[in-house]
């Protein structure tokens, strides 16, 4: 089958890289012209809504997935008037805009931090009124790794951040969280729905620098309510694919912070971690094979290498450690491959995380070296 992948970074290249075995060929619309899954199948260079390049690509595939959420909504839906685009445009809506996505969970009936629109100065008494303080003064879209928010801890500073933000925001509460942890679920085309184990992410700067699956400590009801959030969205949604949720656990329950509509970050360990990797199930499920129930032979971790190279051998060489490198430039803050460690139990795959944790140094330096206890 012919996929097309709105977006051509390292999540489109993971993609191909795991359906190719399948059969399948790639076409990546993106920007640039030489991204990171540009070896991997053909490229059309162009912005995303320019509406020629959009005709091509419908023109050269069966059916169009994402790697980001953030293509605009309105050529996803110039391409799904021509062929299936899974997950289909309406998740996009959703998970493009904090607000929208905010209130979704809402009427689904999941827990959220409580949430306000914040459109003017005029509202920021009400919206404080509803969240407390601290609270999070957020951009409605357009938000990643930590960027487009503010938290402020006084009434003063949350009008400053609306100076700083713009219009168009979310407030919500601070949430006093024990920990962050993460769900992916994947629904095929056939309404068949496999889950991963709930995997437990660290973040500095506000970017995922390390997770650890299956989270320790998860009791089988935490899991069971995990998976029930993703299944009231996926239903609702009609979804077709891998969603992950991001929450926080706070005095033992769950709380939904943001969903996206595509594979993620924190899944990443899945690629080494577990028989069949989230990108495998997507593209399995885009394309209406049966979804792979995602067994785990042991505990499993992924950092992330940020920043800067390590030296590939030197991580290579330690004995359970998988590096997996992007073909991208160095620069500050960007993402340039992970490395997933592996091994028979927590206690070996927290010793080796330490050890791959010295060699990546740099801004990855500030990996955490184990799983918190709690």
């Amino acid at each position: 089958m012919r996929i097309a992948v709105l977006g051509g970074g390292q999540l489109g290249r993971m993609l191909a890289l795991e359906g190719i075995p399948l059969g399948h060929r790639f076409t990546f619309l993106e920007p640039s012209p030489a991204p990171p899954a540009g070896p991997l199948g053909t490229v059309v260079a162009a912005p995303y809504d320019d509406r020629a390049a959009l005709a091509r690509v419908a023109d050269t595939a069966d059916v169009v997935t994402c790697e980001f959420e953030n293509v605009p909504a309105a050529s996803a839906d110039f391409l799904a008037a021509r062929l299936p685009v899974l997950p289909p445009p309406a998740a996009l809506q959703a998970a493009q805009d904090r607000l929208a996505e905010k209130e979704l969970f809402r009427r689904l009936g999941i827990p959220t931090a409580p949430f306000h629109p914040l459109r003017t100065p005029a509202q920021l008494d009400a919206a404080l009124g509803t969240t407390g303080l601290p609270a999070v003064i957020k951009t409605r879209r357009f938000g990643y790794d930590g960027k487009g928010q503010v938290v402020a801890r006084s009434a003063a500073e949350a009008a400053a951040a609306l100076d700083v933000l713009g219009a168009e925001l979310i407030a919500e509460s601070f949430v006093r969280f024990t920990r962050e942890l993460s769900i992916l679920a994947v629904r095929g085309r056939d309404g068949d729905r496999v889950f991963y184990p709930l995997t437990e992410n660290h973040h500095h700067d506000g970017i995922l620098v390390a997770s650890y699956a299956p989270a320790p400590r998860i009791t089988p009801a935490l899991q069971a309510a995990a998976e029930a959030m993703a299944e009231r969205v996926m239903e609702r949604l009609d979804y077709v694919g891998v969603l992950a949720i991001e929450l926080f656990e706070a005095r033992g329950r769950l709380l939904a912070n943001e969903m996206a509509p595509r594979v993620h970050n924190s899944g990443h360990w899945t690629l080494d971690g577990a028989a069949t990797s989230q990108f495998e199930n997507h593209v399995r499920a885009v394309t209406g094979l049966p979804l792979a129930v995602p067994r785990m032979a042991g505990p499993a971790a992924m950092l992330n290498i940020i920043g800067e190279l390590p030296d590939a051998v030197e991580v290579a060489s330690v004995p359970g450690a998988h590096l997996h490198l992007y073909d991208k430039t160095p620069r500050p803050g960007r993402k340039l491959g992970h490395v997933n460690v592996t091994g028979g139990d927590e206690a070996a795959v927290r010793a080796t995380a330490r050890r791959v944790r010295e060699l990546l140094g740099g801004e990855s330096s500030s990996l955490p070296a184990a799983v918190s206890r709690g």
